[in-house]
Protein backbone atom coordinates (compact mmCIF):
# COMPACT_ATOMS: atom_id res chain seq x y z
CA UNK A 1 0.00 0.00 0.00
CA UNK A 2 1.29 3.47 -0.91
CA UNK A 3 -0.07 6.51 0.95
CA UNK A 4 0.13 9.75 -1.02
CA UNK A 5 -1.95 12.03 1.18
CA UNK A 6 -3.12 12.45 4.75
CA UNK A 7 -6.89 11.88 4.95
CA UNK A 8 -7.56 13.70 8.22
CA UNK A 9 -6.35 13.78 11.81
CA UNK A 10 -7.98 11.58 14.44
CA UNK A 11 -8.60 14.66 16.59
CA UNK A 12 -10.85 16.08 13.84
CA UNK A 13 -13.03 12.95 13.68
CA UNK A 14 -16.28 12.20 15.48
CA UNK A 15 -15.92 9.71 18.34
CA UNK A 16 -18.47 7.35 16.73
CA UNK A 17 -16.48 7.37 13.47
CA UNK A 18 -13.36 6.27 15.35
CA UNK A 19 -15.03 3.68 17.59
CA UNK A 20 -16.57 1.69 14.72
CA UNK A 21 -13.16 1.05 13.14
CA UNK A 22 -10.26 -1.25 13.99
CA UNK A 23 -7.25 1.01 14.60
CA UNK A 24 -3.71 0.16 13.56
CA UNK A 25 -0.83 2.47 14.39
CA UNK A 26 2.44 3.34 12.72
CA UNK A 27 4.91 4.35 15.44
CA UNK A 28 7.49 6.89 14.29
CA UNK A 29 10.38 8.65 15.99
CA UNK A 30 9.69 12.39 16.05
CA UNK A 31 12.66 12.96 13.70
CA UNK A 32 10.93 10.82 11.03
CA UNK A 33 7.81 13.01 11.01
CA UNK A 34 9.61 15.32 8.57
CA UNK A 35 10.26 12.57 6.00
CA UNK A 36 7.94 12.80 3.00
CA UNK A 37 8.99 9.41 1.63
CA UNK A 38 9.48 6.41 3.90
CA UNK A 39 8.58 2.76 4.37
CA UNK A 40 6.87 1.94 7.66
CA UNK A 41 5.17 -0.98 9.40
CA UNK A 42 1.98 -0.92 11.46
CA UNK A 43 1.75 -2.45 14.91
CA UNK A 44 0.00 -5.37 13.15
CA UNK A 45 2.90 -5.94 10.74
CA UNK A 46 1.35 -4.36 7.63
CA UNK A 47 3.94 -2.63 5.41
CA UNK A 48 3.08 0.81 4.08
CA UNK A 49 4.96 3.15 1.79
CA UNK A 50 4.46 6.84 2.49
CA UNK A 51 5.07 9.16 -0.47
CA UNK A 52 3.27 12.41 0.25
CA UNK A 53 2.41 14.54 -2.78
CA UNK A 54 2.06 17.68 -0.69
CA UNK A 55 5.22 18.40 1.27
CA UNK A 56 4.21 18.62 4.91
CA UNK A 57 5.35 17.10 8.17
CA UNK A 58 3.40 14.23 9.67
CA UNK A 59 1.69 14.90 12.99
CA UNK A 60 0.60 12.42 15.68
CA UNK A 61 -2.95 11.35 14.87
CA UNK A 62 -2.67 11.75 11.09
CA UNK A 63 -4.84 9.16 9.33
CA UNK A 64 -2.95 7.40 6.53
CA UNK A 65 -5.71 4.98 5.50
CA UNK A 66 -9.37 4.49 6.29
CA UNK A 67 -12.23 2.34 5.03
CA UNK A 68 -15.53 1.32 6.65
CA UNK A 69 -13.86 -1.07 9.12
CA UNK A 70 -10.20 -0.05 9.46
CA UNK A 71 -8.10 2.98 10.17
CA UNK A 72 -4.31 3.37 10.11
CA UNK A 73 -2.86 6.35 11.94
CA UNK A 74 0.48 7.86 12.90
CA UNK A 75 1.63 7.78 16.52
CA UNK A 76 4.89 9.10 17.88
CA UNK A 77 7.42 7.32 20.07
CA UNK A 78 8.50 9.08 23.24
CA UNK A 79 11.53 11.36 23.09
CA UNK A 80 14.12 12.00 25.79
CA UNK A 81 13.24 15.61 26.62
CA UNK A 82 14.08 18.45 28.94
CA UNK A 83 10.83 19.99 30.16
CA UNK A 84 11.67 23.56 31.13
CA UNK A 85 9.37 25.52 33.44
CA UNK A 86 10.52 29.16 33.67
CA UNK A 87 9.03 30.97 36.67
CA UNK A 88 8.81 34.38 35.00
CA UNK A 89 9.36 36.34 31.77
CA UNK A 90 13.02 37.01 32.63
CA UNK A 91 13.81 33.29 32.93
CA UNK A 92 11.79 32.54 29.77
CA UNK A 93 13.60 35.23 27.79
CA UNK A 94 16.99 34.21 29.11
CA UNK A 95 16.66 30.51 28.28
CA UNK A 96 14.96 31.22 24.92
CA UNK A 97 17.88 33.48 24.00
CA UNK A 98 20.46 30.89 25.10
CA UNK A 99 18.73 28.10 23.13
CA UNK A 100 18.39 30.35 20.09
CA UNK A 101 22.13 31.05 20.14
CA UNK A 102 22.70 27.30 19.99
CA UNK A 103 20.13 26.87 17.17
CA UNK A 104 18.29 24.34 19.32
CA UNK A 105 14.65 23.85 18.26
CA UNK A 106 12.04 24.08 21.03
CA UNK A 107 8.32 23.40 21.32
CA UNK A 108 5.83 24.89 23.72
CA UNK A 109 3.02 23.09 25.54
CA UNK A 110 0.89 25.05 27.98
CA UNK A 111 3.45 26.90 30.12
CA UNK A 112 6.50 24.68 29.52
CA UNK A 113 9.23 24.62 26.90
CA UNK A 114 10.31 21.27 25.44
CA UNK A 115 13.75 20.58 23.98
CA UNK A 116 15.41 17.32 23.07
CA UNK A 117 17.77 16.17 25.82
CA UNK A 118 21.28 17.59 25.68
CA UNK A 119 23.65 17.38 28.64
CA UNK A 120 25.06 20.86 27.89
CA UNK A 121 21.56 22.37 28.09
CA UNK A 122 20.93 20.43 31.30
CA UNK A 123 24.10 21.97 32.78
CA UNK A 124 23.08 25.44 31.54
CA UNK A 125 19.65 25.14 33.19
CA UNK A 126 21.28 24.10 36.47
CA UNK A 127 23.72 27.02 36.20
CA UNK A 128 20.90 29.52 35.52
CA UNK A 129 18.74 27.91 38.25
CA UNK A 130 15.77 27.54 35.89
CA UNK A 131 13.37 24.74 36.91
CA UNK A 132 13.34 21.73 34.58
CA UNK A 133 12.95 17.99 34.56
CA UNK A 134 14.12 15.28 32.19
CA UNK A 135 11.43 12.91 30.99
CA UNK A 136 10.35 10.53 28.27
CA UNK A 137 7.46 12.27 26.53
CA UNK A 138 5.58 12.17 23.24
CA UNK A 139 5.47 15.26 21.08
CA UNK A 140 2.87 15.77 18.35
CA UNK A 141 5.27 17.13 15.76
CA UNK A 142 8.92 17.05 14.79
CA UNK A 143 11.53 19.35 16.29
CA UNK A 144 12.38 21.58 13.33
CA UNK A 145 15.79 23.16 12.82
CA UNK A 146 15.40 26.58 11.24
CA UNK A 147 18.37 27.45 9.12
CA UNK A 148 19.78 30.95 8.94
CA UNK A 149 23.13 32.67 9.02
CA UNK A 150 24.60 35.40 11.20
CA UNK A 151 26.09 37.03 8.08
Amino acid sequence: MIVEQILTNIEDMERAEIERRHIEKVYLESANLVKRIQRVKTDHGKEIGIRLKNPRDLIAGDVLYMDDKNLIMVDVLSDDLLVISPRNMYEMGNIAHQLGNRHLPAQFEDDVMLVQYDYLIEELLQELNIPFKREERKVRQAFRHIGHSHG
